[in-house]
């Protein structure tokens, strides 16, 4: 199975959108499914129904720090952090130039913290359409950038 298909199917049994995402890459990492999703769980919902940066993101940022993160103490600023930074930036604006935003709220269009609203989300179906779309975006770019 592919990134996008695994990411597809922790969405469908109803993980978060940052939770998906990063499940769907942890065996390239070797972290532990049960750990990337315990991990990314906060996230979700634009960070703890903050609805700010997109889970789809935040999950994604997760993997590029996977992949090339610093891990060294004492270092400041080496290449690892460099291309880091590098490409959180460029998956951060390729979604944007897709999606036209990175916030959930202007994504979704919807305040989650709201309970009404985030159940009209529900009753829409906007976390198996929007979100499912925005997962998938992101899958993409990760396997073009990384």
């Amino acid at each position: 199975m592919n990134h996008q298909q695994l990411a597809e199917n922790y969405h469908q049994l109803g993980y978060g959108c940052s939770q998906s995402v990063l499940a769907a890459f942890c065996q390239d990492f070797g972290l532990e499914e049960k750990l990337a999703l315990k991990i990314a769980n906060g996230f979700g919902s634009g960070m703890g129904r903050l609805c700010q940066v997109c889970g789809s993101l935040t999950g994604g940022f997760m993997v590029i720090g996977l992949k090339y993160g610093r891990w060294e103490a004492g270092v400041e600023h080496n290449a690892d952090t460099e291309e880091t930074y590098r490409l959180v930036r460029l998956l951060a604006e390729r979604f944007e130039a897709r999606n036209g935003t990175l916030h959930c709220r202007e994504l979704l269009g919807l305040d989650l913290n709201d309970p009404d609203q985030r159940q009209f989300a529900v009753d829409q179906g906007l976390f198996k359409t929007k979100c499912s779309g925005y997962i998938q975006d992101v899958v993409q770019i990760l396997e073009e950038i990384l």
